[in-house]
């Protein structure tokens, strides 16, 4: 039987510190504020937007939404951008992707000023990541650290395997799980002997956007196993990339889709709004 690591509880902690943290700039004369932009009305995009916006309030921070039209043109949406990054009261901008289709997400991504960049997807945040000297992480790999931290599981040294490789999740976690000196391996559609690679792994995480794929047979006994996956199953349920009651009995440790690493996401990115107030209020210094 696997310990469930719980998003819910690691989160509130994360946010608690966060909370802390911002009574404290307040004293100095600095509220945190983030700037969401939602183009067009993706319904999922819609929940993200409002999960932001009610976690900036739990924790003290200055919250300004931009909703757009689906229409709206690539130099109507990077003028916006342009305002936010020379706004001093906004440290944070984030641009809830997708983005309809006639928009260029790279150029919107690159046109986000690096010290605002919370979502950490501009390329100068990437390469900061690669060579280990970075200020913000993207939000669900951080997260997915903070929980093994959280359970005392030691990295070092260990078979870590990561099934995926986006730029938002696979590869940066990827990074973040060598920076502590693991062995790892990423994992993808074109990869051959997948189950024996994914059963090698004392670290298994999985974000491939697949329902339930991740089964018994590709674990080993003993793992820890993290499910980064947000799916809905053939009933319409909410589920992961793991098929938890089969591999939950296997693993040493897991976590639960809900309440796993979704949570940590939304708290992750308040952590880096909180570290993008302090860098561009001097509180810390921007190395």
């Amino acid at each position: 039987m696997a310990k469930i690591i719980s998003g819910k509880e690691v989160s509130a902690q994360v946010r608690a510190d966060v909370r802390a943290e911002c009574e404290t700039l307040k004293q100095q004369g600095i509220t945190p504020g983030l700037a969401v932009i939602i183009v067009g009305d993706d319904p999922a995009s819609r929940v993200y937007v409002n999960n932001k916006k009610k976690a900036c309030a739990d924790v003290g921070f200055l919250s300004e939404e931009y909703t757009l039209p689906a229409q709206t043109t690539q130099e109507e949406l990077l003028d916006l951008i342009e305002k936010l990054n020379n706004k001093k009261e906004i440290n944070g901008i984030l641009c809830q992707l997708p983005l309809p289709k006639h928009l260029d997400e790279k150029a919107v991504i690159n046109a986000i000023s690096p010290l605002k960049d919370v979502d950490a997807f501009h390329p100068s945040n990437v390469g900061r990541i690669m060579i280990g000297d970075y200020h913000f992480l993207p939000c669900t790999p951080a997260g997915v650290m903070e929980l093994i931290h959280s359970a005392d599981i030691d990295v070092n040294g260990k078979n870590c395997v990561v099934i995926g490789r986006s730029n938002i999740v696979g590869k940066p976690m990827a990074m973040l799980l060598l920076h502590e000196n693991g062995t790892v391996t990423i994992c993808h559609s074109r990869t051959k002997n997948l189950k024996e690679i994914c059963r090698s792994a004392d670290i298994l995480v999985a974000a491939v956007g697949k329902p339930k794929f991740v089964k018994a047979d590709m674990v080993k006994e003993g793992a820890v196993v993290i499910d980064v996956g947000m799916d809905r199953d053939e009933n319409g349920k909410l589920c992961g990339d793991v098929d938890f009651n089969e591999v939950e009995p296997l693993a040493s440790y897991i976590t639960p889709v809900p309440g796993g690493v979704g949570p940590m996401t939304i708290a992750m990115l308040m952590k880096n709004t909180l570290m993008a107030a302090k860098i561009q209020n001097g509180v810390l210094n921007n190395a």
